[in-house]
């Protein structure tokens, strides 16, 4: 695999020895997979020499049926990037991104590209989130081999269900299609949902609104409800299988509710604190007055 990777790092420009080195490429990566294949062939061979020797007995029926599976996974996602190394490298092929796995213990995870400063790229599963004016989180939904575009109307209408003196929602730009401003209109008298494509008069006049303008401030405080859940365990997920990640979304969601909770009670008793600070400091300055004297 070493030398695989190595024989990538050339910069030649002389045609000749492009070609060349594209040839020992492929010799050294042919090298790595027939070495790979070997390790699955043998892996295979002693799960049915451990079955004939009747080692089974020893360890377990049930042990060596629960390991026999996990290797078996193992074994597909060997098989799997040795035929995907063959198509690139020897064949020329280019891999669907829907074919392409970023994580042999956590295969959910994806390939995550959104433009940000510094990172480029991320890996893990996006997880859109319903935050009201109060701070509190309304809905998560975890967006499994979905685009933003493709939640927007249905975390409407679910929160909605729960939520129904909802008026108004803000979104961010990748939220927005055609079909999705119609569908939130009958949902919303305000939708707050800023087109990508350059604005013609009409949606000019919409986004300089000032309703609109003032949701789309209020907007950006939901990268604080963002930072929140991943304080909150987000940031990294223990559990293993996406059904555990998405428990996982939930508990961290019904966290921050509880700590913005304790956030306002503790706002309350401060106040509470500062008013009594205050009304004791008036009747000590009260007390000190000097008494009119009487010429």
């Amino acid at each position: 695999m070493r030398k695989a990777q190595q024989k990538k790092r050339s910069k030649a420009k002389d045609i000749a020895q492009q070609e060349k080195n594209k040839a020992a490429i492929q010799v050294a990566h042919q090298d790595f997979i027939d070495c790979a294949q070997g390790y699955v062939d043998k892996v295979r061979q002693t799960l049915l020499d451990v079955e004939k020797i009747e080692l089974i007995g020893v360890i377990g029926q049930k042990k060596f049926d629960a390991r026999k599976v996990e290797i078996e996974k193992f074994i597909a996602h060997a098989v799997r990037q040795i035929d995907q190394i063959r198509r690139r490298v020897i064949l020329g092929e280019k891999i669907p991104h829907s074919e392409k796995v970023f994580s042999i213990f956590e295969p959910h995870t994806e390939w995550i590209s959104n433009g940000k400063a510094g990172v480029p790229v991320e890996l893990g599963v996006k997880v859109c989130i319903m935050e009201d004016q109060h701070g509190f989180i309304l809905r998560t939904q975890v967006m499994q081999d979905k685009t933003d575009d493709k939640v927007a109307v249905e975390m409407v209408t679910e929160t909605k269900k729960r939520f129904p003196e909802l008026k108004s929602c803000s979104f961010d730009k990748g939220f927005h299609t055609k079909e999705n401003q119609i569908e939130l209109k009958k949902e919303l008298p305000l939708v707050v949902l800023p087109k990508k494509s350059k604005l013609s008069e009409a949606a000019k006049a919409i986004e300089s609104a000032p309703e609109f303008v003032k949701a789309r401030k209020a907007h950006s405080a939901v990268e604080s409800a963002i930072n929140a859940l991943e304080v909150h365990g987000l940031d990294v997920c223990p559990d293993h299988g996406i059904d555990a990640f998405k428990r996982y979304v939930a508990l961290a969601m019904v966290a921050r509710n509880i700590h913005r909770i304790g956030d306002i009670l503790w706002g309350k008793e401060k106040e509470a604190q500062l008013s009594k600070e205050k009304q004791w400091s008036a009747r000590n300055d009260e007390k000190d007055k000097p008494e009119k004297i009487a010429a």
